[in-house]
């Protein structure tokens, strides 16, 4: 088996987010990054996916010369090789970032075969445009199944799961294919030291692809306002324990 996970470069959620002056970009200086939680799940479907059947493992991702960081993060993991599109570190839109990728996987395909499965998280934990995955399946002709927190694959067909209100339901397609996951597919592991060692001498393939003309435009962004923070002082002393007990069943805790 031959699969490939696409991963992107991302803030770390609970991070606080501030704009650049012009309000068009993340101001990253004080930023830390990672990789999404949907795709840190389909990371880790692909390891589980070699570790059962054997085969070859590819991590792929579009940006900014510090993304070998994640690649190597992934590869730490037990992914066997990465291969960087490099780009200079500013957004590409959805339609840009699925060509690029496709350029990458066709050429990887006429060099070593198809690719049995290629994962993606179902959305970017950033930008959250659903579209890369989809855009790529019907490129290639391929069948895609989105949202899957289920996967399963028994000789040419995997079996996607899709939770829904009342139970779960379940998509049959044959290989090759196009899955997107959800976080919660299943319990990503820990990079070990030997791991992150190993990382180091695993071979990265960098690519600097041309990017497009831009089909969208970027106007402005907004930090959407929070709840805040908000503290109130019961009281002093034993003389709040009644206010306290007051709250507790006001939550259904007592």
């Amino acid at each position: 088996m031959k699969v490939l996970v696409c991963i992107k470069r991302v803030p770390m959620t609970g991070g606080q987010i501030d704009l650049t002056p012009d309000e068009r970009a993340i101001d990253a200086r004080h930023l830390g990054f990672t990789i999404g939680p949907h795709e840190e799940c389909a990371v880790e479907e692909a390891v589980r996916l070699i570790e059962a059947g054997g085969g070859d493992s590819v991590v792929l991702t579009l940006g900014p010369g510090d993304a070998v960081q994640q690649l190597r993060d992934a590869m730490a993991l037990g992914v066997a090789r990465g291969i960087h599109l490099e780009t200079d570190g500013e957004e590409w839109d959805p339609e840009a970032t699925a060509n690029a990728i496709l350029a990458a996987v066709r050429a990887d395909e006429a060099a070593s075969g198809p690719f049995d499965l290629i994962l993606l998280g179902n959305e970017s934990a950033d930008v959250g445009g659903f579209q890369v995955g989809l855009r790529i399946a019907r490129a290639l002709g391929r069948p895609a199944v989105r949202g899957v927190k289920g996967l399963a694959v028994h000789g040419t067909v995997a079996r996607c799961e899709q939770a829904t209100a009342t139970g779960r339901d379940v998509y049959e397609v044959p290989l090759p294919a196009v899955v997107t996951v959800l976080e919660g597919l299943n319990l990503p592991r820990y990079p070990s030291v030997p791991g992150r060692l190993r990382a180091k001498s695993k071979p990265v393939e960098n690519s600097r692809p041309p990017r497009p003309a831009a089909r969208l435009e970027t106007i402005r962004l907004v930090v959407p306002e929070g709840p805040g923070k908000q503290a109130e002082v019961l009281g002093h002393g034993a003389g709040a324990a009644p206010a306290v007990v007051a709250i507790l069943q006001n939550l259904g805790v007592i």
